[in-house]
Parts: structure tokens; C-alpha cells; sequence
């Protein structure tokens, strides 16, 4: 099982460096995130403690395979919905039709001084993009490579 290394380590590191992105293009970038950018982030979310399981199951084979094909169907999730956040982006096809800001509660001033204080990021504009690709396109890239090749090591792994 040879193979079953390179996925552990594959289903750690994408989702650790993907969201390592996300959160510095949010806090030293300034690019604030959407919803749909949120939703990307809680797939890599999950997957990084169950990479962190599939590793301190080393010594058991089968359960540590099962852990890193659950990471790497998170990190798949968060392709898929990184690709549908894309084709917002590029008008493909629409996207949120409702606000997607939810305010805490207070009185109505509060809620009003809320919803006036949260930034304004739309799900269907693209703030930075690289070669035509947004963030959105290359987390839709990037996580599906990563997660058909942790799914081609494991299916690997349990042919060897």
C-alpha cells in the first residue's frame, strides 16, 4: 500500500493550503468572502481532521484508507461547489437570488447598523482572478484534481 502515503498526505496538505489561501487572500488581501465562498471552506474544513485521523491510523490500513477517502469526498465537495461558484462568476448559470447576510438580531436600529456595517461581497463578481480564473475556478480545480487523484491512490492501494 504504497500508494495509501501519497493520499494521506494529499488529503492533508490540499484542503490545509487551499483554506491557508482563502483566509490570506481574506485578511491580508482584503478580498472578503461571500457565501458561496464560505461554503467552499467548511468541505476543506472537515477534511483536515480526517486526514489528521486517516494519519494517527497508520498502523491500521483499512481504517486509515476509509478516513482519507472520507477527506478526499470532502475536498471533492468543495471542487464541485467551487466549479458551480464559477460559473456564477462567469454567467453561466445564476446563482444566490436572495441576500445571503443574515443579521444577529437587536432592535431594529441594530439590525439596520448591522446590516450597513457588513461588507458588500456579491457571490456573482469575481473581485480577483489569474489568467481569467478566479479564486473560485482554481479552488474548483485544484480540490477536484486532488480529490480524483487521493481516489486513484486509494483505488490503487487496494488493488496492491
Amino acid at each position: 500500500m504504497k500508494s495509501l502515503p501519497l493520499a494521506r498526505l494529499i488529503a492533508l496538505s490540499a484542503p490545509v493550503l487551499l483554506l491557508g489561501g482563502a483566509y490570506a487572500s481574506q485578511y491580508f488581501g482584503g478580498l472578503h468572502p461571500c457565501e458561496m465562498c464560505w461554503w467552499q471552506r467548511y468541505p476543506h474544513m472537515a477534511a483536515i481532521p480526517l486526514a489528521l485521523i486517516a494519519y494517527g491510523l497508520r498502523a491500521r490500513a483499512c481504517w486509515s484508507l476509509g478516513f482519507t477517502g472520507l477527506a478526499g469526498l470532502a475536498i471533492g465537495i468543495s471542487g464541485l461547489i467551487g466549479l458551480f461558484h464559477a460559473g456564477v462568476e462567469y454567467g453561466w448559470w445564476e446563482g444566490l437570488t436572495t441576500c445571503s447576510t443574515t443579521p444577529t438580531g437587536g432592535s431594529g436600529t441594530d439590525l439596520l447598523n448591522q446590516i450597513m456595517a457588513s461588507p458588500i461581497t456579491r457571490c456573482d463578481v469575481a473581485p480577483w482572478d489569474l489568467f481569467g480564473i478566479s479564486l473560485a475556478g482554481y479552488n474548483g480545480l485544484l480540490s477536484s484534481a486532488a480529490a480524483l487523484a487521493i481516489l486513484a491512490l486509494i483505488v490503487k492501494a487496494r488493488k496492491a
